[in-house]
């Protein structure tokens, strides 16, 4: 599908992008190859395909969220490098 040189300088204006002759030769070109592509896609037949999320089985590496108790505030505050007043002190960030 080409795409016109009018169309890449409207979407540069909608994206508030600057683009030089060259840059907006380029995208034109580049655009057109995505759509080329995506119009192939759109020839396979996918009838009685299920969708799916992935390509392949995802199992999560991830631990099961377990309830436990706290640390205890001293602990907490002991590895601190710095507190005052039983709080952790950090450097500000606002001046």
């Amino acid at each position: 599908m080409e795409i016109s040189k009018e169309e890449i300088v409207h979407l540069a204006s909608l994206t508030r992008i600057a683009m030089t002759e060259a840059e907006i030769e380029l995208m034109r070109d580049q655009m057109s190859n995505i759509l080329d592509n995506i119009s192939v896609l759109n020839e396979v037949s996918t009838d009685g395909i299920e969708p799916t999320s992935h390509s392949i089985n995802v199992i999560s590496v991830m631990r099961d969220d377990e309830s436990a108790d706290s640390m205890v505030h001293d602990e907490v505050l002991a590895n601190a490098p710095l507190t005052e007043s039983g709080f952790i002190r950090v450097r500000a960030v606002l001046e």
